[in-house]
């Protein structure tokens, strides 16, 4: 990463790296962010504790797991809001969480401790203005 300049999604990886550590203790092992249009994509990888882990290897426990983070989420989503709209200049008008620890897709608690956060954010206001399409980041440490 280019830390004198660093881009829109590298600035929006490290903000929700540094979120994730302030409010669980731990941060990601990396973070991949995704930027295309009026879609922000962050996905932070392996951010469950080794304890959550092994929980959720269990389907009640991975529903435990999935709520806990859930609400964590709604916890901080706002900081993390306001931390968009100073970095892309954008409101973000919805926001959700979905955890599949197992595969690193988007949908339940399972075992590899991917969280992935998605975005809507509000539309261009100048139609010349544009971030490029699928530009993406990935951060780790």
């Amino acid at each position: 990463m280019n830390t004198s300049n660093p881009t829109i999604s590298e600035q929006l990886a490290l903000a929700a790296s540094r979120l994730q550590q302030e409010q669980t203790g731990r941060a990601p092992k990396a973070v991949s962010v995704v930027l295309s249009d009026d879609t922000l994509v962050v996905t932070l990888h392996e951010a469950l504790s080794p304890a959550e882990k092994v929980l959720a290897k269990g389907s009640e426990g991975a529903l435990q797991v999935e709520d806990l983070h859930r609400q964590l989420f709604n916890l901080s989503s706002e900081k993390l809001r306001q931390e968009i709209q100073r970095i892309t200049g954008r409101k973000v008008r919805e926001a959700a969480v979905e955890i599949e620890p197992l595969t690193g897709d988007v949908v339940h608690a399972f075992t590899t401790g991917t969280v992935v956060q998605i975005f809507l954010l509000s539309p261009l206001e100048e139609k010349g203005k544009s971030n490029s399409s699928g530009s993406g980041s990935s951060v780790g440490p």
